[in-house]
């Protein structure tokens, strides 16, 4: 139960700072990937404040023998760039670029859904589908 109550929390905290900093906003998101135009730099401290706060977490989670609620730690092994590692991140650039939209950022907004969010969660759905059967 523990686990379930941490996970839930954990996902609040998320989408609370992902609409804090702006990300669920499709415009500002697009404003900071044009580099070449009209460029909107303030996502960097959304970056930076994202980047400072895994290195610290993830220095302080690694001192534990074990996580809290599961018996060990589960990391990616591979190491590899594949086809499909570049394909999917590929995809995922273009989908980010075009609807202003990542994942996490594009569920936050759920409560807002506008049509253009809901082709981009419709696209993601079916994409996961097609990934699982490929």
């Amino acid at each position: 139960m523990m686990k379930l109550v941490f996970g839930y929390l954990s996902g609040l905290l998320f989408g609370l700072g992902l609409a804090i900093g702006g990300m669920t906003d499709p415009q500002r998101v697009q404003g900071f990937l044009d580099v070449f135009g009209n460029w909107d730099p303030t996502l960097i401290f959304v970056m930076g404040g994202a980047v400072v706060t895994a290195f610290i977490g993830y220095r302080w989670v690694f001192r534990r023998q074990r996580p809290l609620f599961a018996e060990t730690f589960k990391l990616p092994t591979r190491r590899d760039i594949d086809t499909r590692l570049l394909v999917g991140a590929a995809v995922f650039g273009i989908g980010w670029g075009l609807s202003g939209y990542c994942p996490g950022p594009a569920f936050a907004s759920v409560s807002g859904v506008t049509w253009p969010l809901a082709a981009l969660l419709l696209s993601m759905v079916f994409g996961w589908w097609v990934a699982r059967r490929v």
